[in-house]
């Protein structure tokens, strides 16, 4: 992509069925460029956040802004997966072709609408395990608390209006994606959560072993809804369950 030295928003998908990417811009001849983030899967953030690198499973989404001018004209920039080798590293290259005034800014606050989840005393609190489950004769599955999908159980029935504390452990790296509920992670392997996790998310990457704890808010419609992993084939395989918003 030819570009001007001037900044540039960008929203980024990982659309992958199962590959991870961890993405930086290197500049041709040495040095790195800088992603500033100002949203998430949900929306905008409250302030930017500036990132070296963005780590993202699949079904996650970054809001990021890219600023050319801090590159002279004829720079080559290439933003590259490091989480992969031989051709699967490179992802694509912006040329800086031209200068440009640019009189726009990144503002400290990005959105008054945004606010913190404070848990009220008493919220219920689910667990909801990702794992691979034998299933007698050398045969597995993809389940969550043990179960396959099955489209007439309902694994939780959160109130329309509610906030709920999610405890989401797993055997292997699963992407979990929630339908129609957002979300702020709040922990990560008893630790806080990762610069990655900021913001209103729809999806979280479990990695294995790793318990992640957030807070779901429901606030869109009644009705049946989903909670799956994002990992295509993981998700053929069934590794889904039906929540019910009463």
């Amino acid at each position: 992509m030819e570009v001007s030295a001037c900044r540039y928003r960008l929203r980024l998908l990982n659309g992958s069925n199962a590959r991870r990417y961890q993405l930086r811009l290197d500049a041709e001849g040495g040095g790195h460029g800088r992603f500033v983030q100002i949203g998430s899967d949900g929306g905008l953030l409250s302030a930017p956040q500036r990132l070296d690198t963005i780590d993202m499973a699949p079904g996650e989404r970054f809001d990021v802004i890219i600023d050319f001018a801090d590159h002279p004209v004829g720079s080559r920039i290439r933003l590259r997966n490091l989480a992969a080798d031989g051709p699967m590293r490179e992802i694509m290259r912006f040329d800086v072709i031209r200068a440009a005034r640019d009189a726009t800014r990144i503002p400290t606050r990005l959105s008054a609408a945004y606010e913190d989840l404070t848990p009220a005393a008493g919220i219920p609190v689910r667990t909801f395990d990702f794992r691979r489950t034998p299933t007698g004769e050398d045969r597995h599955m993809w389940t969550i608390n043990g179960k396959p999908f099955h489209p007439d159980t309902v694994l939780a029935r959160p109130r329309l209006g509610s906030i709920e504390r999610w405890r989401i452990s797993s055997d292997f790296h699963h992407p979990v994606h929630v339908h129609l509920a957002q979300f702020q992670v709040t922990a990560r392997g008893n630790r806080p959560p990762a610069v990655k996790d900021t913001g209103w998310k729809d999806t979280v990457d479990v990695r294995p072993y790793e318990t992640v704890e957030a807070l779901v808010r429901f606030t869109g419609y009644k009705g049946r809804y989903m909670i799956h992993c994002h990992n295509l084939e993981h998700e053929n395989m069934a590794m889904m369950a039906n929540i019910q918003v009463t």
